[in-house]
């Protein structure tokens, strides 16, 4: 999948991220804030890279800024950016292709 524009999913909300896509340099370029980047961080960065991965996005600068979201949320936002990025409204693969 290719990003087009750059987009945005979720809020600012504790319990919930805001991720943010644009259209890369080539490469998964990726950055994370978070309050407890400490304890979950390398947990987060796993499941934004395997959501990438499943969908097959390899050229995108991605930024999360996390406040405290479960591992579903976090696929969920990376998922709606991409697909909004790639500027697909029909015929999502909601829980079928994207599924990890």
């Amino acid at each position: 999948m290719e990003i087009n524009k750059p987009a945005m999913a979720g809020t600012l909300e504790s319990s919930d991220c805001q991720v943010t896509v644009e259209k890369g340099d080539g490469k998964i370029d990726f950055t994370l804030e978070s309050a407890v980047i400490n304890q979950y961080g390398d947990q987060i960065r796993k499941v934004v890279y395997q959501t990438l991965n499943n969908l097959g996005v390899n050229n995108v600068r991605i930024a999360v800024v996390d406040k405290g979201a479960l591992d579903c949320t976090i696929r969920a936002r990376v998922e709606c950016a991409v697909f909004r990025s790639s500027e697909q409204t029909d015929r999502l693969p909601w829980g079928g292709a994207i599924r990890s």
